[in-house]
């Protein structure tokens, strides 16, 4: 997953990106989630949705490449970043919630299964999962990345059991129902 380590590349996916946002998702999980609360984001990419998470949260945004880390950290100096892998989440750091918008379909349904459980590891008590993917059920390769869909079957099939489904739907990003996301709690200890 090297692509996104690559400048160009990077700046491309902000252009792409623009006018895209999480925000349906980000009610969604302010059901679940009282503000003031601690949130990881994973795969910040242009910062959007950190930058909106920030409205009712206390956020700490993350990426696999440096490259958005630095750019988001260019235009706000004073933000908790991590640059952070989301399969082995490594960190000691604990969270109320951790939450991805279309991140986590470059994981293979094996990875996925093993970040979901190290996700769980680092929600503190009643903490909140909440993860958007695309809606299929195929995987691809394009320029050397994972691109996973998923339908509510196979996500349902990686769910560890230190999490319990909550909520999950479909949603149009750019077409109808492309788009499923999962809300899932940690089970008490």
């Amino acid at each position: 997953m090297s692509y996104y380590h690559n400048r160009e590349n990077a700046e491309g996916y902000v252009k792409i990106a623009d006018g895209y946002d999480g925000r349906e998702l980000i009610e969604r999980l302010k059901v679940y989630l009282p503000a003031g609360s601690t949130l990881l984001e994973l795969g910040i990419g242009p910062g959007t949705d950190l930058d909106i998470l920030a409205e009712d949260y206390i956020p700490t945004g993350s990426d696999y490449s440096p490259i958005f880390v630095e750019r988001y950290r260019d235009l706000h100096p004073d933000a908790d970043l991590l640059e952070l892998d989301a399969v082995t989440m490594n960190t000691d750091r604990r969270f109320d919630s951790i939450y991805s918008n279309k991140v986590l379909h470059h994981l293979t349904a094996d990875e996925l299964a093993i970040s979901l459980r190290k996700q769980s590891d680092l929600l503190n008590d009643n903490g909140i999962l909440l993860h958007s993917f695309w809606v299929g059920d195929k995987v691809e390769q394009m320029h050397g990345m994972t691109l996973a869909y998923y339908t509510e079957e196979t996500l349902a099939a990686v769910i560890p059991d230190t999490v319990e489904l909550l909520e999950s739907g479909r949603y149009a990003e750019m077409d109808a129902d492309d788009s499923i996301y999962i809300i899932l709690g940690k089970k008490r200890a």
